[in-house]
Parts: structure tokens; sequence; C-alpha cells
């Protein structure tokens, strides 16, 4: 597919995506180097970069650094006015050693890679619900990390305890471990080695409390759209809202564009879980083992 809005010689852009700026460039179909500019990372300025790049001739297609980044929104703009937008890595070593490393080199590379058929890739478009599940498992996974953390604190903190706090805790579940140092009272007094010790396990419990809060809740919101994107993918064994989170967050909202290589487009067979191994026949002690059969 190809958006040839504009009359003239057909042309490729590229563009080196930065956080406050991006740099296009243009080519023409036999890769001539046309022009590059500057332009902000704004709406407007993405706007005035698609402007600039059609007064060259017919936009074939536009190279893209950095689209899971810098050069998301740009996508999405570029998407929304029918340009195919093509995602390109970002130059590897080799060819910045040869060519150096700028913001005009870049782009005119990103408008090379396309031209020549190197870059290929289908960026995610990051505008459906699939984006919204990829976004709030964000929080979740640091939310979760944090919490074993400070469970992994805690432990620490009571190997070393006076025996007072560790024969508190001894025997208890996992609830219960952080049930009790939460209502600990280290009192004004943090001198002594048995004050000074309940405060951080009182602080560490009450963060792990605030920590699973946040992710019941997070599990409450991500759910239903997990839910709402794929039906199908919960219906099958072993696969809860967080297994199929991450499925559609590495599938993204357009998982058409995936290919498995060497055979087109990737089979969704490939999500099904696979069936277990046939049990093996149990073997009298003292008895040889079976010769495998060639």
């Amino acid at each position: 597919m190809t958006s040839m809005t504009h009359d003239g010689p057909q042309i490729t852009g590229g563009v080196d995506t930065h956080g406050l700026t991006h740099h296009a460039a243009v080519i023409d179909a036999v890769g001539r180097h046309l022009a590059d500019r500057e332009f902000p990372a704004t709406i407007r300025g993405y706007r005035d970069l698609l402007d600039w790049m059609r007064t060259h001739g017919a936009l074939v297609a536009v190279g893209v650094e950095g689209t899971g980044a810098y050069g998301a929104e740009l996508a999405r703009v570029l998407t929304a006015a029918g340009v195919t937008v093509v995602d390109v890595d970002r130059p590897d070593r080799k060819t910045r050693r040869m060519k150096g490393k700028s913001d005009p080199i870049g782009a005119y590379a990103a408008a090379t890679a396309v031209l020549s058929g190197r870059a290929t890739g289908v960026p995610k478009s990051r505008d459906g619900v699939v984006e919204a599940v990829r976004v709030l498992r964000i929080a979740r996974r640091s939310e979760v990390k944090a919490r074993t953390q400070a469970m992994n604190q805690i432990r620490s903190l009571l190997v070393a305890a006076p025996a007072m706090l560790r024969e508190q805790v001894a025997g208890l579940d996992r609830a219960a471990l952080i049930r009790t140092p939460a209502r600990l009272r280290p009192g004004d007094d943090l001198s002594r080695p048995l004050a000074a010790t309940r405060a951080p396990l009182r602080r560490l419990a009450r963060r792990h409390q605030a920590l699973e809060e946040e992710i019941t809740e997070l599990d409450t919101e991500i759910g239903p759209l997990v839910r709402q994107a794929a039906p199908q993918l919960l219906e099958l064994f072993g696969v809860g809202p967080e297994t199929a989170g991450q499925l559609l967050a590495s599938a993204g909202d357009n998982p058409e564009r995936m290919r498995a290589p060497g055979r087109g487009r990737a089979d969704p067979g490939l999500l099904r879980p696979h069936p277990p191994p046939p049990p093996q026949p149990r073997r009298r002690p003292g008895s040889p083992r079976p010769t495998p059969t060639p």
C-alpha cells in the first residue's frame, strides 16, 4: 500500500526521532538526497513535517526510527493521514563508524532503508484497547516488583532481629506475616535495637499492604479490558488475565503485522498451549532401562 496524494515524482521520507525535535529527510526514487529539516516534536510539528515532505513530490512511505518510543505519536499522525509508515531500526555500530552519527544522516538512513526494502516493519498502532492494557501493566509490573522487594526486606530484617520479634512471627503464613509487623508500635526511643527494628518492619509491612491494594485495583481495571480485547484467549487452559495481558501487549492492537520467519503471517496456533507429554511407564527397581528406539 502506498500513499501518493500529491502529484510529482515519487519520494520516500525518513525521520530521526528525539524527545523534543524530529529531523526529517526526503529522497527520490533512486535514493538521491533532496532535503532535510528539523521539526518540533508536537502535534503542529508533526503536521508541518508531513506537509513539508509532500511539497517535494508524491510521498510513497516514511521510515520512522523508534515508533515504539519517541516516534510513537508521529507514526499515529502519519498513519491517520493515510501515509504508509515503516518501522526502522537505529543504525548499527558499523554504519555509525562508516558514516558518522548526526540527525540528518539518521533521517536519510531511515529513508534509504525503506526505499531499498531493508526496512519493512509495520509499527504497532498503539491506538486501541490493547495499548490501554499495556500502559496499565507497566504500573502493575512496577508495583509487583516493589511488593516483592518489601517482603524480602521484611524477611531479611527478621533473620537478625531480637528473639522477641522473631517469636512473634514464627510459623506465620505470608498474610499474617504482613499484618503482625504492620501493627507494631516502635515507640519514641529508637536508640534500642528492638524499637529500631520495629520501626522499619512496620513501614515495610504497611508499604506491602498499600502495594497489595494498588495491585488489586489494577487487576480490576485490566481484567475487563483483556476480556474485551481477546475473550477467546482467556478461554484457553492456563491463560489468565496476566498471561493474556502480556501476550496482547506483545502483539499490539494490529497483530496482523506480525510474521513468522519463513512462513508468512504468524500462525495464531502458536499462542495455544502445547498438550502435556504422554506419561512414561513405571520401571521396577533393579530392572534395566528400556533401550531407546532408533
